[in-house]
């Protein structure tokens, strides 16, 4: 994937979801199988000086709708979450980095038949968020495009 189209993206969230400005989200890498977001401690964290859980939370929501906007390729979508589970197994005390993996090409295949077919298609992914080699965060959402 070229570096114009995940600075394009990165625009994108800046400019429809201001949260993403205020958090510092950047589009790191996406490789076509691994998206890659992140953004710095400072403006997300805890009275604690670790990770916000809702810095953590709005970091997987974002990697996975991301994901979803990327992989659809229509800008004219609209992408919502329609439910989560989010499970925190430990604290984050640097940089926030979440990992979002595409689905098998099955599971897209059908994903993008549906959309072409009914305007409406939904996806369930997995987000990770990672420090210091740990799963610190573990994120399963379902999100929902649409026409």
């Amino acid at each position: 994937m070229s570096e114009s189209l995940l600075r394009e993206t990165e625009a994108y969230l800046h400019e429809q979801i201001p949260l993403t400005r205020a958090m510092g989200v950047t589009l790191e890498s996406w490789d076509g199988t691994r998206l890659v977001l992140q953004a710095p401690l400072e403006p997300n964290h805890n009275h604690l000086g670790t990770a916000f859980g809702g810095s953590l939370s709005a970091l997987a929501t974002l990697a996975g709708y991301s994901l979803v906007w990327l992989m659809l390729g229509d800008r004219e979508a609209h992408v919502v979450v329609r439910d989560s589970h989010i499970r925190y197994r430990h604290p984050v005390r640097g940089p926030l980095r979440a990992v979002c993996s595409r689905p098998d090409d099955e599971t897209m295949q059908a994903f993008r038949q549906q959309f072409a077919e009914s305007g409406r298609a939904r996806l369930t992914l997995q987000v990770v968020i990672e420090h210091d080699g740990k799963a610190c965060m573990e994120f399963e959402g379902t999100f929902v495009a649409m026409r």
